[in-house]
């Protein structure tokens, strides 16, 4: 494995488990969350262990750890300076590495159904959606770590909306959305061709996907096609395709460009 890759899945590591540990040290046991298979669509099965008790719900997260996977492994050489291509390949790696922890950890809240891991899916959530902006800003400003953990920690920080309102989260997740799409629009604009074209649409209707099945599960239920595999589902289904077509749109817009040795844009 490449020295970038290491560190790449080492920084995942360690934010994740500090917001473990902030998560279980009882932090946001105030905060207020949906937890119950009542507010799924899927229907329990008896008899199943409970770690496959909604086994649709439970499978997808599978998903998540295959693209992670697929990705670490795929190699995405931009041109130009060597240092260019292992700052890409940390960027890339940290962005695989979100998505392997982050397939564990909703099957740990489909499966328990417990506050404190639906709260640690929801906090991991922002700083997924905060990281292609952080990206994005990268080929425009160069390569800045002081950027990069600013973004992050602001990212995380962000949760304590959920604190102050019951949608706080829904704001912070709303406002994380508009930034990465903002920000994916610019680079294009800037640095991006048809083909990045296609991967942002792609991206931008997965994500709508995501969001609007999530929302409609029970109504969606009413209908004889989403009775088994339910909105949840397929919008976790849509939020995998969202997390491919991110990679694709951002080491495309890597691939495409030559930097300098300092790897800073001009």
């Amino acid at each position: 494995m490449q020295p970038e890759s290491t560190r790449a899945l080492c920084h995942v590591a360690v934010a994740s488990c500090f917001c473990l540990a902030v998560v279980y040290a009882g932090v946001f046991d105030g905060v207020s969350i949906q937890v119950g298979y009542e507010h799924y669509a899927e229907a329990p099965v008896a008899g199943l262990p409970v770690f496959l008790a909604m086994p649709f719900n439970s499978l997808v997260n599978v998903a998540y750890v295959l693209l992670g996977v697929y990705w670490l492994r795929r190699k995405a050489v931009p041109l130009g300076h060597p240092v260019h291509a292992r700052r890409a390949r940390y960027l890339k790696d940290v962005f695989a590495a979100m998505a392997l922890v982050y397939g564990p950890v909703q099957w740990l809240r489909v499966a328990t159904q417990t506050h404190r891991a639906a709260v640690l899916d929801q906090w991991l959530t922002l700083p997924i959606f905060a990281w292609p902006a952080a990206w994005c800003l990268s080929l425009d400003r160069g390569w800045r770590p002081g950027l990069f953990l600013a973004i992050e920690g602001l990212s995380l920080g962000s949760y304590g909306l959920a604190w102050l309102h019951p949608c706080g989260f829904e704001a912070a997740l709303a406002a994380h959305i508009a930034a990465a799409v903002g920000r994916a629009l610019h680079a294009h604009g800037r640095h991006g061709g048809a083909s990045s074209g296609r991967h942002l649409a792609l991206g931008v209707l997965s994500c709508a996907g995501f969001v609007v099945l999530k929302l409609c599960d029970h109504q969606l239920a009413r209908w004889r096609l989403f009775q088994r595999l339910t909105g949840h589902f397929w919008s976790k289904v849509c939020d995998v395709l969202q997390f491919h077509c991110a990679f694709l749109f951002l080491t495309g817009l890597n691939t495409g460009r030559r930097l300098p040795p300092d790897g800073k844009a001009r």
